[in-house]
């Protein structure tokens, strides 16, 4: 009696151990679970490549925001600079060291050295 029991006991486990046994070994789940990995990691077109595109796309997009404002920036200040002489002079002096003919101009060089030391 005592094994009978432990028989019935086991018995439905390995029914469904049969039935969890059949859809796992089933050729269209071990298909589709083939289908899955390879579509995840080893396509052209996978799950990681595509998201590693997708953060570059978005390293660009932040890159062309970065453009444009330095673009609208230097539009900005090369309009100011051609409508404006004493601009124009103003930015000639301060970059390119011009002069007026009866002018003088000193250049001062800090020695880096000494002031790392004080």
């Amino acid at each position: 009696m005592e094994e009978n029991k432990l028989i019935k006991d086991i018995q439905p486990k390995s029914e469904t151990f049969k039935t969890i046994q059949t859809y796992v070994l089933n050729k269209y789940t071990i298909t589709i679970c083939m289908f899955l990995v390879w579509m995840i990691f080893f396509d052209k077109t996978s799950f990681l490549v595509i998201n590693e595109l997708n953060g570059e796309i978005s390293r660009y997009e932040d890159q062309l925001e970065y453009y444009k404002k330095e673009y609208e920036k230097n539009d900005t200040f090369y309009k100011k600079l051609m409508n404006n002489k004493s601009e124009k002079e103003k930015y000639a002096r301060e970059n390119y060291f011009m002069k007026k003919p009866d002018e003088e101009i000193f250049i001062l060089v800090v020695d880096s050295a000494n002031v790392a030391k004080k």
